[in-house]
């Protein structure tokens, strides 16, 4: 067991930064903007600013001299309060993930951040150390993993085996520069430029009023066809320069890799994420395309798992292997990370009498919003009456969709494997292991039970909770998806 220990010093310069930067705002509205204003408002909101911004920094110095933590070889324990005392003991058994992030404070301060994920939720769900050494990592990670009941290496042999841990690593797939630009038009991250210039443009209106200028400015511009062609090219060009440096310092330095245990991603230039998961802790697999991806042939995989996948800066994308995946690669992937997951390339369309359900079921949406058309009867391009044409383009939307998600809706029991194929523009793969599923259901509404339908669903752990199914599929498939799931008890061992 280890002794108790403070966090790392540079913590309280993390934080101070952090303060900093959230007091930004205030600064400027309250010294810059309205520097001049003698408003009781502004006068008191300043003194309010100070204390607030005091007491902060007095409460960041505490917590360093209070706050400790320390590891045996069961758990960790974070003890913490400066008038009232707690301590908190998390079983290494609980934690689902390690996940670190080095911004660019870390990597100038050569040190880093790392989450332990647990399976439970709220502000108790990880064992976060928003700052410390590599070293020290390290060691709490090897520390973790171990379960010998001996005393801890040193700090070398630690670093030895880490390195040799990495050396073990396969390594699965590392984004090519063709990769990455093909990455930067299919997440369209060009466009982000025009909410950027916006944004910019309305901050700097509000400090220094240069609204009537531009205004100047843009009626010269557009009285000259040449220039106006050259600032089109201009911002064309620097918006796909722009989406393509973004999506690089992003996915530039992206690599999977696994070990026996575990599955590796890392991520980022400049600010780098490193996630890792235990292959066991994996509850589900998602293969998705949108449009976009489908046409370009690409792919994202998904990770479900029971614990967090998820950073500050990247709460969606961390459980994703890479969002941008040739689809064979994709596939070929999955069988070399998982090659316990199996899946299957064919798979069982819906019934037709789910077909003219689809088709038929009436649509609540279309019917509110037909409503709401016939009252206002709004005034489209000078077309008086173009509600109902509103109404049956919404229709027509409506129904195409039905027709995609019912010619893209797929299912099989694979042995213990269950796999969904969902979606219209945007299909979603789900497979996962029956002894990984917590829960199914079987429902059956009046139409469907005169036509012999039924909907199925599963759950599994994750935060949130997810949940996956087929509506419509005959009750037959439902009553054997029913009795495939009850064959979980010889699969589970209860210790």
């Amino acid at each position: 067991m280890t002794t108790a220990k403070r966090y790392n010093p540079l913590l309280m310069l993390f934080n101070f930064c952090k303060l900093v930067r959230n007091s930004i705002f205030f600064v400027i509205y309250f010294f810059v903007i309205k520097a001049g204003s003698e408003s009781t408002f502004i006068i008191y909101g300043r003194v309010v600013f100070f204390i607030v911004f005091g007491l902060t920094l007095i409460s960041i110095i505490l917590k360093w001299f209070t706050h400790k933590y320390e590891l045996d070889y069961r758990s960790f324990h974070l003890y913490k309060g400066t008038f009232s005392k707690s301590e908190r003991t998390i079983p290494f058994s609980e934690i689902q993930n390690v996940n670190r992030h080095t911004s660019l404070f870390h990597r100038i301060f050569k040190v880093t951040s790392v989450n332990f994920e647990t399976g439970i939720t709220g502000e108790d769900a990880a064992v976060r150390f928003e700052v410390i050494s590599q070293k020290e990592a390290n060691r709490m990670e090897m520390h973790m993993k171990s379960t010998v009941k001996e005393e801890l290496a040193t700090i070398h042999a630690v670093e030895e085996k880490v390195k040799k841990e990495i050396s073990n690593r396969t390594n699965h797939y590392k984004p090519t520069k063709k990769d990455i630009i093909k990455a930067s038009f299919t997440s369209l991250s060009f466009l982000v430029l025009i909410p950027f210039i916006s944004s910019f443009y309305f901050k700097i209106n509000e400090i220094f009023h240069v609204e009537n200028k531009a205004v100047g400015i843009f009626e010269k511009l557009i009285g000259s066809w040449w220039m106006m062609t050259i600032i089109i090219i201009v911002f064309v060009i620097a918006s796909i320069t722009f989406g393509i440096v973004r999506t690089f310092l992003k996915y530039g330095n992206y690599q999977i890799s696994s070990d026996h245990d575990r599955i590796y991603i890392t991520k980022g230039l400049i600010d780098e994420t490193a996630f890792s998961i235990a292959k066991e802790k994996v509850q589900a697999i998602e293969i998705k395309q949108s449009f976009m991806k489908r046409l370009l042939g690409l792919a994202e995989v998904k990770l479900t798992s029971a614990g967090g996948l998820s950073s500050d800066e990247d709460m969606l994308e961390i459980n994703s292997l890479y969002p941008y995946l040739p689809v064979k690669r994709a596939y070929e992937i999955v069988s070399e990370i998982l090659p316990f997951y199996v899946i299957s390339q064919k798979m069982t369309p819906l019934p037709i009498k789910s077909f003219w359900v689809r088709i038929l079921w009436p649509s609540w949406f279309w019917i509110i919003a037909t409503i709401l058309l016939f009252y206002f009867k709004p005034t489209v391009l000078e077309v008086e009456e173009a509600w109902w044409i509103l109404s049956a383009i919404l229709i027509i939307i409506i129904v195409v969709s039905r027709l995609l998600d019912f010619f893209n809706t797929f299912y099989i029991l694979n042995n213990d494997f269950i796999q969904f194929k969902t979606g219209s523009l945007t299909t979603s793969l789900f497979v996962s292991k029956r002894d990984k599923i917590i829960e199914v259901k079987v429902t059956r509404n009046l139409i469907q039970k005169m036509l012999g339908l039924a909907s199925i669903g599963t759950i599994n752990r994750a935060k949130p909770v997810q949940h996956a199914g087929i509506d419509h599929v005959s009750f037959e498939m439902a009553d054997s998806f029913y009795k495939w799931y009850m064959e979980r008890r010889n699969e589970i061992k209860v210790e």
